[in-house]
């Protein structure tokens, strides 16, 4: 597999009743896959891995790693919760899968004690799973997955489960290995800040289809779905041929409907009532649900509380149109 157009991964994949998906990735890049509950996310990369039955084509370098039994994939897999073989070492985990393709348990060992290393757990080689913390075994899964220098990565929600601060630490350590990363790596994720700090692009899928693609930042300023719009803080509003995003402090929420013909406006009732940041945030059920900041002072000046009836209006210089696909 050498020169780097034909180490790029080319998708066309199908799982009936649960998703179907056609894209590419290029080597070194790294693949964000985002999408509500149910999407398909996960399901996608247990296809690539092979662990659940699927139809179509994953071309790698020529070669449809569907058709590979599944230990000549060289995919690495990291799933939420760590999953490791608790009656292994850290030492042992790491050196599995180099051993299970005939690699000597010297060779083998000396690889996984430099990934241990480099993630900083090298002191706990010893340790059994259940000796180690949420975040000192995510490290260890991660460095199980890259030791066996697979030709693609699949990240499934790595750092769920994990102390905020943990995940923190967690994420700038993995991005820095991603960068160094030759391979292609799919990340799926519920995290804003995970797509945009870590991903080259993103892979947005809804109801099992592909809804959107692109870099993060391109997705993040025109969201096609509802579920991308709020990961970002935005509102959405489906306008026939045209989307309109916003973003909730543009929003002004009043008991009487406002007047002027250049404001867009809508009617709802309030659902939740929550600080956000210096703001008060309101989720409010309109024709769609739109998301509100306002201040503490108007909070209670207007007794918005849930089941209130407020309108809800924009400027239409405030809104970003664009086209829907």
């Amino acid at each position: 597999m050498s020169g780097e157009p034909a180490r790029r991964l080319v998708a066309d994949l199908r799982v009936p009743g649960r998703v179907e998906a056609a894209f590419t990735a290029a080597p070194g890049e790294v693949l964000a896959v985002i999408g509500p509950n149910g999407a398909g996310k996960s399901t996608l990369l247990h296809a690539l891995a092979g662990l659940v039955d699927v139809e179509g084509t994953a071309l790698l370098a020529g070669t449809d790693l569907l058709g590979l039994p599944v230990r000549e994939r060289r995919v690495g897999l990291v799933f939420q919760g760590q999953l490791l073989f608790p009656h292994l070492s850290a030492l042992d985990n790491v050196a599995f899968g180099l051993r299970s393709r005939g690699t000597p348990r010297a060779a083998a060992e000396s690889v996984a004690r430099a990934w241990l290393d480099r993630f900083g757990v090298g002191d706990l080689a010893a340790r059994r799973p259940r000796e180690l913390s949420g975040g000192q075994a995510q490290r260890v899964a991660i460095a199980r997955a890259l030791a066996t220098d697979p030709d693609v990565l699949l990240l499934d929600e790595p750092f769920t489960g994990l102390d905020v601060s943990v995940q923190m630490a967690l994420r700038i350590e993995l991005g820095r290995h991603l960068r160094d990363f030759a391979g292609i790596a799919l990340l799926v994720t519920h995290d804003a800040i995970d797509a945009l700090t870590l991903a080259d692009r993103v892979l947005v899928l809804d109801g099992g289809r592909v809804a959107q693609s692109g870099a993060p930042a391109e997705v993040a300023a025109e969201p096609r779905t509802p579920h991308v719009a709020r990961l970002v803080g935005l509102n959405l509003v489906d306008d026939g041929d045209q989307l309109i995003a916003f973003t909730p402090d543009a929003v002004v929420v009043s008991l009487a409907e406002p007047e002027g013909s250049s404001r867009l406006r809508w009617r709802g009732q309030v659902a939740t009532v929550a600080p956000h940041g210096d703001a008060v945030r309101l989720l409010v059920h309109a024709t769609p649900d739109l998301l509100a900041d306002v201040t503490p002072a108007a909070a209670t000046e207007l007794g918005l509380a849930p089941g209130r009836e407020v309108w809800l209006s924009a400027k239409a210089t405030a809104v970003s149109r664009y086209a829907a696909r």
